[in-house]
């Protein structure tokens, strides 16, 4: 059975599986912060109906932020890493399951799997420690991995198995030209490509939000990225197949 996925932007992703609607990290509006900015026109409405449940990684504010979790059509059940509940509930959503790395569930024909990750997940700096997960979602005989945002780690390897048939992929940030500690920038998604070995790659966590200021002063950091991968990918995971989607495109897993 074939799977869908859409580029969103950012890191939200619509993964269409077994049946399935599946969003990940939603960020459905033109600015987050007073100083981010959105370089691409706004999701297509049609991407958030009827959905089976949304995925949130961490809780940072451009992965998890609530005007756009109020912007689609409810009820919503979302899943997200131990101890983001209380926050989300304190905010008016009650249907909310707390995964641990390890843990899984079933939404409808998909199961869905906490996967560890490598970064701070914390709402603020001095708040509550919550980890950031990723997560692996199988079902009529495919298999999806959705990274969130994390850096390198070893353990990615136990991820690798000739069913992984796709891997999206973090390559770059959005506050500057360089990508910090606990993100994947292209050197490090292609190496992490290589640990995995899917199908097929296609990158996320670009080409969507970035500071005015440097949208201005650096246009080319929305373009040149996946540019990077591609020439790393060759270099160290060539079996891999690259498949980059600007905003809102749609790739199909035949």
């Amino acid at each position: 059975m074939s799977a869908r996925v859409t580029y969103v932007g950012h890191a939200e992703t619509l993964i269409e599986l077994a049946g399935e609607r599946l969003l990940t990290d939603p960020v459905r509006r033109g600015r987050l912060l007073g100083v981010i900015r959105r370089a691409v026109p706004l999701p297509d409405p049609e991407t958030a109906h009827r959905l089976s449940a949304v995925l949130i990684s961490h809780l940072h504010s451009d992965h998890l932020d609530f005007h756009s979790l109020r912007m689609i059509p409810g009820p919503l059940r979302l899943i997200v890493p131990a101890g983001g509940a209380r926050l989300l509930r304190r905010e008016g959503f009650e249907r909310v399951l707390e995964l641990e790395p390890g843990d899984w569930v079933n939404v409808g024909g998909v199961r869905v799997m906490a996967t560890p990750a490598v970064h701070d997940g914390r709402r603020w700096k001095v708040g509550r420690r919550v980890p950031a997960l990723g997560y692996e979602l199988s079902g009529a005989g495919r298999r999806i991995y959705f990274a969130g945002d994390t850096d390198l780690f070893p353990g990615m390897a136990e991820l690798a198995g000739e069913d992984l048939d796709l891997a999206l992929l973090p390559i770059s940030g959005w506050g500057g030209p360089r990508t910090t500690a606990g993100h994947l920038d292209p050197r490090r998604a292609a190496e992490a490509a290589a640990l995995m070995r899917p199908r097929v790659v296609v990158p996320i966590h670009w080409g969507t939000l970035k500071r005015s200021d440097e949208l201005r002063r650096r246009p080319a950091l929305l373009r040149t990225p996946p540019l990077e991968l591609a020439e790393h990918l060759h270099e160290l995971a060539p079996d891999v197949e690259l498949r980059v989607l600007q905003p809102g495109a749609t790739t199909e897993l035949g």
